[in-house]
């Protein structure tokens, strides 16, 4: 179609050589990682894209943080069952932890790393913690964007702050 500004974002990509699949699906079909600037990124949303963080980034351009899922298979639980429900809370430490350690591993090899979930639109903290792990991108609910962005730009300050 002649578009060069699509970056294609893979979902619950399980492992690296599911990853390479599909990247050679794409690729027969005419949409080449690199050619035109195409590039591919893969939602990160399961425990293991975070373990194996530095071999899925072999083969995709960047990652975007899915963090209802990755919260939910990080601990365990659906988050629609009453059963455990009230189990399920995006600030766990363990979630945390991931979060921040896939961050860290992006700005190592240089990789593009974005968030999307009601996190940084729904609890408080949140985007600036996002921040303060170093984050490039995220996304937030329509209602909140403007709040968002004057929280984000206080918790960039601060940042250059500390770095001075």
């Amino acid at each position: 179609m002649g578009l060069t500004n699509v970056i294609v974002m893979i979902p619950f990509c399980r492992t690296v050589d599911e990853g390479k699949s599909v990247l050679a699906v794409m690729s027969a079909n005419g949409l080449k990682q690199g050619v035109n600037g195409l590039k591919v990124y893969a939602m990160c949303e399961i425990p293991a894209n975070v373990i194996l963080a530095d071999k899925f980034f072999d083969i995709f351009d960047g990652f975007s943080i899915g963090s209802n899922d990755l919260t939910q298979l990080t601990l365990g639980l659906d988050r629609d069952s009453e059963l455990v429900a009230r189990i399920y809370d995006e600030r766990n430490d363990a979630v945390k932890t991931l979060i921040r350690q896939v961050i860290q591993v992006a700005k190592r090899r240089k990789k593009h790393m974005g968030f999307c979930g009601d996190a940084p639109s729904s609890v408080p903290g949140y985007a600036e913690f996002l921040v303060e792990c170093g984050i490039e991108s995220l996304s937030v609910t329509p209602d909140v964007v403007t709040n968002t962005i004057v929280r984000v730009a206080k918790a960039e300050a601060m940042q250059k702050k500390r770095r001075k």
